[in-house]
């Protein structure tokens, strides 16, 4: 047999093991959307009919609104300066003879492999020691702490997928690096950028125990979720908005992934 029809040749057992994997990971998920939609109070199997007055409860609830607005103020702020930190730190390493590139590189990491209670217990201490106090600011900091990371090991990988004599070709030209790097690198590295912009924004609005040590008096939507698991009769309308959640987070997936093949085939197309 040769190799090609080795290659073809359907793997049942992968097969299996790659749908009991996917199950197991999103059934749970599409049995919030069903029990959102439940007319009973508690989530249990059989379902006692169909409602959407937990919807309407959702929409009344200004407390809940209030929450997720924070959580979209963090989340935005977050990506946008991790991004933005991402992409120098990302140009920097790929770019440049760094004096201890490893290391620098191994600092910037540090924070994926710090448990998030150790970390988010320095950063309280740290917090109260310079009177900034727990608010919305002290929360996005210490996202933007966590999500550094991640952008820079998006962007690293970005920086080094195109050709560094675009660069060359521009300076050459007589552009300044300033201008080279926006209309040349940028370009180059946005969907890097989206992508880190989105990762970002996911990991800030998911966010717990960052957000459980250093917000004050007002909670972003995780925070507000954990505390209304004590009230039965709270739960299905934040359930309602979960389901919202999900279906928004599959739309940005979706865009994300169509701009990802689209930006690869555009690059492919040109040579590059």
């Amino acid at each position: 047999m040769s190799e090609r029809a080795y290659l073809q040749r359907p793997n049942w057992p992968l097969a299996a093991y790659a749908a009991a994997f996917m199950a197991f990971l999103y059934v749970p998920v599409l049995l919030l959307p069903l029990f959102s939609f439940n007319d009973g109070l508690y989530i249990a199997f059989p379902i006692q009919g169909f409602t959407t007055r937990w919807y309407a409860e959702m929409f009344a609830n200004t407390a809940m609104h209030a929450a997720l607005l924070n959580s979209l103020r963090v989340g935005l702020v977050t990506a946008v300066v991790a991004t933005g930190l991402g992409i120098f730190a990302a140009k920097a390493i790929t770019r440049y003879r760094v004096p201890g590139r490893k290391p620098v590189v191994g600092v910037i990491m540090l924070p994926l492999v710090v448990p998030g209670i150790i970390l988010g217990t320095a950063l309280l201490i740290l917090v109260n020691n310079v009177g900034l106090g727990l608010s919305l600011v002290s929360v996005t900091l210490g996202h933007i702490l966590i999500c550094v990371p991640f952008a820079t090991a998006v962007l690293i990988s970005r920086f080094e997928g195109f050709d560094k004599s675009l660069e060359e070709a521009s300076a050459d030209l007589g552009e300044n690096a300033w201008w080279t790097f926006w209309r040349v690198t940028f370009p180059m590295v946005f969907p890097g950028a989206l992508s880190s912009f989105l990762l970002c924004f996911i990991i800030s609005f998911d966010e717990f125990l960052i957000a459980f040590f250093l917000s004050g008096t007002d909670p972003t939507l995780p925070i507000f979720i954990y505390s209304q698991l004590r009230f039965p009769q709270r739960l299905p309308s934040t359930l309602a908005l979960g389901a919202c959640i999900i279906m928004v987070s599959f739309a940005v997936i979706a865009f994300n992934e169509w701009f990802r093949r689209r930006s690869s085939h555009g690059v492919s197309g040109t040579g590059l």
